[in-house]
């Protein structure tokens, strides 16, 4: 994609930069800098409280943001968007709310390939009686989905699933797997996890049907510390607050508290507020270059870089879904990831070598790590060819 790069000032400070790491965190375009640095230089002030034009302003600007990602998942209500630090704090705020409606015995149905976010939680409700089953992964990375009725069991109340693997690569059939759901269990709180799917692919909670849905920022060029929970009105209604704080609250004397309406209730204290303002440029960004331009930009790279990287002696990929987003994940025979990802780093190509905060995959695929490249819309064929290269030096060196 043209001229793209150019639009990301540490590429212009660090023109040699491979960034392979984007599963983990996306770098910035100047707009979304720009307008966080403008915040702080020309409008800064606290929101919702003040009665002076700066915090009018600033409310107004941040409560723009929340029209902005309503439109951009097609939510129904701008009132059932609700910031938040990111995933994991949007995943736990679900989790922390639905653990005080389950009972014990209830159970909560994932998949083995999640992030630990989408687990950890779940797995906090032990101490309520409240148990974890998964969908478990052919040998391809893809979901056994002949199990999914199977495991509808009446115990089961959640289904919280992530729709792309951020090891593997997977593309989850979101859509079809939520209409089998509802064709069965139609009461069933469904939660996605969509924060590897964010910054590649369209968004449409209404067509979807899911219940909650959760993204960072920082993966979609936005900004780190921002979050966003999606929510059926409903549910927001339903679930008791999660923290409590300043701007949560209605009233409050020393005997008693009454919450405010959603989505304040759960927006307890000070937020990010210039994180939250500059991600809507974030979201113009992707919005201006274009869903099919950015799929097709992507698939390029992951086939290119697919078929380089399997022609080396000994390196094996992990995740050959039939559908993928641009994400490779290998490992090399008699060479430690780590030492991989660190030679490489050494020569400014950037990707991760860890197991990825999905322990569960690793254990999948009996591997302790692997190391992942991970490509954006910022990437090109030459960053391909530096990565291929990268790796052959590397084996060269460790081999």
């Amino acid at each position: 994609m043209m001229n793209i790069r150019n639009q990301f000032p540490i590429f212009q400070s660090q023109p040699n930069l491979v960034w392979l790491d984007s599963a983990s965190s996306t770098q910035k375009p100047a707009s979304v800098i720009e307008t966080a640095n403008r915040f702080y230089r020309e409008g800064y002030s606290n929101i919702h409280r003040g009665l002076y034009p700066l915090s009018e302003r600033a409310t107004a600007d941040f409560e723009a943001v929340r029209d902005a990602v309503r439109s951009f998942i097609n939510a129904r209500e701008r009132e059932e968007i609700v910031f938040t630090k990111g995933t994991t704090e949007s995943i736990n705020l679900v989790a922390s709310g639905l653990g005080r409606l389950l009972r014990a015995g209830d159970s909560v149905l994932v998949t083995e390939m999640e992030h630990h976010a989408n687990l950890v939680p779940w797995q906090l409700l032990a101490y309520k009686g409240i148990g974890v089953k998964a969908i478990r992964l052919n040998d391809a990375g893809e979901l056994l989905l002949d199990e999914l009725e199977s495991k509808l069991t009446p115990d089961v109340k959640v289904f919280a699933f992530t729709a792309v693997s951020n090891v593997l690569g997977t593309i989850n059939p979101v859509h079809e797997m939520i209409a089998r759901v509802r064709a069965v269990r139609p009461d069933l709180a469904i939660l996605v996890d969509v924060a590897q799917m964010v910054a590649h692919a369209p968004i449409d909670v209404q067509a979807w049907d899911c219940d909650f849905l959760a993204f960072s920022g920082h993966k979609l060029y936005g900004p780190t510390g921002v979050g966003v929970l999606y929510a059926k009105r409903d549910w927001l209604e339903r679930l008791p607050p999660y923290m409590g704080g300043g701007d949560m609250i209605r009233t409050v004397t020393l005997e008693k508290t009454t919450f405010n309406d959603i989505p304040y209730k759960f927006e307890a204290g000070t937020p990010n507020i210039e994180g939250v303002i500059a991600l809507k440029p974030a979201i113009e960004f992707v919005q201006n270059l274009g869903w099919n331009e950015i799929a097709a930009h992507e698939h390029r790279l992951l086939t290119l870089a697919t078929e380089k990287l399997q022609q080396l002696d000994g390196l094996r990929i992990i995740g050959t879904a039939a559908h993928k987003e641009a994400v490779v994940s290998f490992i090399v025979d008699g060479v430690h990831p780590s030492d991989m990802a660190t030679l490489l780093g050494q020569e400014q190509i950037c990707l991760r070598a860890s197991h990825h905060c999905a322990q569960p995959v690793m254990q999948r695929f009996n591997v302790p790590a692997t190391v992942r490249a991970s490509f954006a819309v910022y990437n090109s064929e030459s960053d391909v060819d530096k990565l291929v290269a990268g790796v052959e030096m590397a084996l060269g060196m460790l081999r």
